[in-house]
């Protein structure tokens, strides 16, 4: 037992050190007053700012409001690509149509399709989740069909040999064999759901059910509250590090490195 807790803390020591040192330089630096404390407020402005957000600001209902538009557009994202990606397998002409696709659509930003999601959606919550769809499909079918194209062709053969065809060939081995793939997939493309998701609600501002974390770093910029914003992009860092090491971290010890498939 004591092992272990040795190992933690040798595990975590230096991100706690580097993050340590990057609180006092940060602290030295406004004391030196290298910059405007405009632009580089002092550690005690964003801890009061902190507490604001939370007690007067209602920014936890803006947290609340845009983890769930990530997640219904995430989760609507991880089943299109792994759908879509299925058949691509199982046709050869759905697989060069759709491959097709992911190399043109995989390059657009979704801001730039935001004018036209406005007019085919409206101004609601529908177009936010479409920027978020749109982020997570293409780079998560890109790994999803790498993936499915680095599967050994002995694999293939004994799923064959057994019986299975179609989409059972899908499900009972391409599926497990590239799920390494499959989760980098969701990693990356949770990545990209909340960039894109941020945009959006900068972009878009509120809706008629709320407000999210983007309009709340809009609005601290328009009463240039510095530290304000500097609260928000570490309420954005805190929500990253929590699925990653909370989520994926979890995920990947009991599956893949489980398994052997993963150092």
């Amino acid at each position: 037992m004591l092992k272990k807790m040795v190992a933690s803390v040798r595990h975590v020591l230096p991100q706690v050190l580097f993050l340590l040192g990057g609180v006092l330089l940060w602290q030295t630096l406004y004391e030196a007053k290298v910059w405007s404390p405009l632009l580089f407020p002092s550690l005690g402005e964003i801890r009061q700012s902190f507490i604001t957000s939370f007690t007067v600001n209602k920014f936890f209902d803006a947290i609340l409001y845009s983890l769930s538009l990530l997640t219904r557009g995430l989760l609507l994202g991880i089943g299109i690509a792994l759908l879509l990606s299925g058949l691509s397998i199982i046709s050869k002409s759905v697989y060069r149509i759709y491959n097709m696709l992911v190399s043109m659509f995989d390059l657009i930003p979704g801001v730039a399709l935001f004018p036209l999601a406005i007019l085919w959606f409206g101004t609601g919550e529908a177009t936010i989740i479409f920027i978020v769809v749109h982020s997570v499909v293409w780079p998560m079918s890109r790994s999803i069909i790498d993936g499915f194209n680095s599967i050994p062709g002995i694999y293939l053969e004994a799923g064959a040999n057994i019986g299975l065809k179609g989409p059972a060939l899908v499900y009972g081995v391409y599926l497990p064999a590239s799920f390494p793939r499959i989760l980098s997939g969701i990693k990356v493309g949770w990545a990209r759901a909340w960039r894109g998701l941020m945009s959006a609600e900068m972009v878009f501002g509120a809706t008629s059910a709320g407000a999210g974390i983007g309009f709340y770093i809009q609005y601290r910029r328009s009463f240039m509250d510095s530290a304000g914003l500097y609260v928000a992009l570490i309420v954005i860092i805190i929500i990253g590090v929590v699925v990653e090491y909370g989520v994926f971290r979890v995920i990947e010890n009991k599956t893949i490195k489980k398994w052997g498939m993963y150092r």
